[in-house]
């Protein structure tokens, strides 16, 4: 992965932590699948009249706009208004990273690593200690559907590789075409129209500032800004090698909860955040191909000799 990636990969990580406490201050005034509509809707309508159409075959940009956009924040903002510490849900949702991974070598045939195997298994035991600490003292509906939310990330993460959009940027705008009447339907069901109403129409009144100023950082910042970056590096490398550096966003994430929410989370949750992070870590390292010196001392030359000194590229297969 070159250098230039990988620093937008922890850009993007910086923006997505920083993004969960946006939520927190939006789902102060809205209510969480109508928060969702919006948030989409603010992209997509001038999406629609500004951005071409990305050249890519229906079904990939409808199975991400559905997996990345609907399902993902529809179970996110319901499990933490249900309940979800903003901080730990940084942290739970980032159980994307070895969904991919598993859904990457099942479906798309990338190949694993021993480690990767071992990081992923480490991962999930920190996520199920997390899950049955959640259960002693609190309920566990919210851990469920903020998993549920990173295996819908996942999915929508292979839909974007397989897209193999020319122009990701296009690509994710137009992709949150498709959440806002799916989700605005689920709030109308699930919400009712006088929640939605009262939402709407006290939008403006002087203490919702708080709730439109997350809302804002949600729309440019968490989704065109970062979901651009990401699906450029999704379709750029490999998305076991991409993946794990969402594993940062909860560094970012229960730090700020920490600072600015005094959540505080139980030594168990500590010592399990310390461990997927590891783990996820551990499954991400490369492997270097083994080489003979006579080998690497020629590819040099020749690198030399062509004034190439670009890292090379991962290959998914």
């Amino acid at each position: 992965m070159p250098r230039l990636d990988r620093l937008l990969a922890v850009l993007t990580a910086l923006l997505w932590g920083c993004n969960f406490l946006a939520i927190h201050a939006m789902l102060t005034h809205f209510p969480p699948l109508l928060a969702g509509a919006i948030r989409f809707l603010l992209v997509a309508v001038p999406t629609i009249l500004l951005v071409p159409r990305p050249r890519v075959k229906l079904r990939w940009l409808v199975g991400y706009g559905l997996g990345f956009g609907t399902l993902q924040f529809a179970f996110l903002f319901v499990g933490m208004d249900t309940g979800m510490p903003t901080g730990l849900a940084s942290l739970v949702l980032q159980a994307s990273a070895p969904f991919t991974v598993v859904l990457g070598a099942v479906l798309l045939r990338e190949k694993l690593s021993g480690r990767q195997v071992v990081g992923i298994t480490v991962a999930v035991l920190g996520m199920a200690a997390i899950a049955w600490q959640r259960a002693e003292h609190a309920a566990l509906l919210p851990v469920i559907l903020t998993l549920l939310g990173a295996l819908s990330w996942a999915v929508g993460n292979l839909c974007a590789r397989k897209a193999e959009a020319p122009n990701p940027l296009h690509f994710t705008l137009w992709s949150s075409v498709v959440p806002p009447l799916p989700m605005f339907a689920l709030s109308l069901v699930f919400e009712g129209p006088r929640a939605q109403w009262t939402a709407v129409s006290t939008a403006l009144a002087g203490d919702a500032w708080l709730a439109l100023a997350g809302l804002a950082y949600v729309v440019v910042l968490g989704t065109v800004v970062g979901s651009g970056i990401w699906t450029t590096l999704m379709r750029r490398n490999p998305a076991s090698t991409v993946a794990p550096f969402s594993l940062l966003v909860p560094v970012v994430g229960l730090t700020l909860a920490f600072l600015v929410l005094d959540e505080r989370p139980t030594p168990v949750e500590i010592a399990a955040s310390v461990v997927v992070v590891g783990g996820v870590l551990l499954g991400s390292l490369p492997r270097r191909p083994r080489r003979s010196h006579g080998q690497a001392d020629t590819g040099s030359s020749a690198a030399s000799a062509r004034g190439d000194t670009r890292p090379a590229r991962m290959s998914s297969a």
